[in-house]
């Protein structure tokens, strides 16, 4: 017989249902003591008063609903951001400001930036398969790269055209025009910025929380082209083109931030405090002795645990399996989108006691 007992879930919670039709283990045929049913009641008092499911198909729905709300977020940023990229590229034709046409190019490659999150969310929506057997979700980090490339090209644009006007300086035209393109600027990619970083941090999209950041540095660059505005008032042809590296530097400041988020996305990071929130609700699990190796990692902009318990090496198949669900239960309560975990029981080690992974020792990787 195995020495433990795995176990994953593909349940979600936040759809009305008879919780106890779905997690009533009394079918296992055991007893238990008072002190796990207890403990029992006590967790599922707060699901009485409100019911949950964690069927597979209700949590479909759930990964459905964040990446319709991804995509509504994407398609009104786009809207709004070539709105206001147009209305730009209007003034920068007749006033020949490279401030403002940086600004503008960056403006433009944000809006363009829902092309690849549009397509990644779309992807996200479709059912693993045997090749792709965790489904899709990487797709969404394949989209934050291209738009970390999009941000470093616009960066470069805008520091070419800053460059070119600095050694060939020549006078701004319509001053008032690109003032008020500078504060149109400004507020569309405020708006987008606000809307873009709330609903993905809701639905844990950090390629969507990435662009978010991205509109909101094209919003303060928007600003600066005022102060391009002002010094050609003035009559000072440089302070267009020195505006235009300004906005080079801002540009590079939020590609530094883009690029590490994807980054750590890329390679599973996930938030330590997440991790500690798990190993805590996990703890509180009747029948847990202690908390083995645990691992978090994100699928695009949902995740997935694997952990090993400690359970008491005495207790039966049905009950480690009782046990491996409460845990599994407990988790899916205590770490926000989590949508699987993989629950493996492995029993107390006894003095004597050979190691009972110690078949497994030469696999290691060292």
């Amino acid at each position: 017989m195995s020495d433990g007992h795995a176990h994953e879930h593909q349940g979600h919670h936040g759809h009305a249902h008879n919780h106890d039709q779905h997690h009533n283990h009394d079918h296992h045929g055991h007893s238990h003591t008072h002190a796990r049913t207890t403990a029992r009641l006590r967790h599922r008092l707060p699901h009485l008063l409100k019911p949950h499911s964690h069927e597979t198909a209700d949590k479909l729905d759930s990964a459905l609903e964040s990446s319709a709300r991804g995509m509504r977020a994407l398609w009104v940023s786009l809207a709004v951001l070539g709105v206001t990229a147009l209305a730009q590229a209007v003034v920068v034709v007749a006033s020949g400001s490279v401030a403002l046409l940086g600004d503008t190019v960056h403006n433009t490659a944000d809006a363009l930036t829902a092309v690849p999150l549009g397509i990644a969310f779309v992807l996200g929506r479709r059912a693993a398969t045997r090749r792709f057997t965790y489904g899709y979700g990487r797709a969404e980090d394949l989209a934050g790269i291209v738009i970390v490339l999009t941000i470093a090209a616009s960066a470069a644009f805008a520091a070419w055209t800053a460059v070119d006007r600095l050694l060939d300086p020549r006078p701004v035209q319509q001053i008032p025009a690109v003032a008020v393109a500078a504060l149109v600027g400004f507020a569309g990619n405020e708006w987008v910025a606000r809307y873009r970083i709330r609903v993905g941090r809701a639905i844990g999209s950090a390629a969507l929380v990435a662009d978010g950041l991205h509109a909101r540095t094209d919003g303060f660059t928007s600003l600066a082209v005022l102060l391009s505005a002002g010094g050609a008032a003035l009559g000072w042809q440089l302070a267009d083109p020195i505006v235009g590296l300004a906005i080079t530097a801002a540009i590079t400041l939020v590609l530094r931030d883009a690029a590490r988020e994807v980054f750590r996305r890329v390679m599973d990071a996930v938030d330590p405090a997440l991790v500690d929130r798990a190993e805590r609700a996990l703890r509180e699990v009747a029948g847990v002795r202690e908390v083995g190796e645990l691992r978090l990692r994100w699928i695009g902009h949902r995740l997935r645990a694997e952990v090993a318990v400690v359970v008491d090496g005495e207790v039966t198949v049905r009950q480690a399996h009782a046990i491996a669900v409460d845990a599994e239960h407990a988790l899916l309560h205590a770490v926000p989108r989590l949508t699987a975990a993989l629950v493996h029981a492995d029993p107390a080690p006894v003095p004597g006691e050979a190691d009972p992974h110690l078949a497994l020792a030469h696999h290691a990787t060292a």
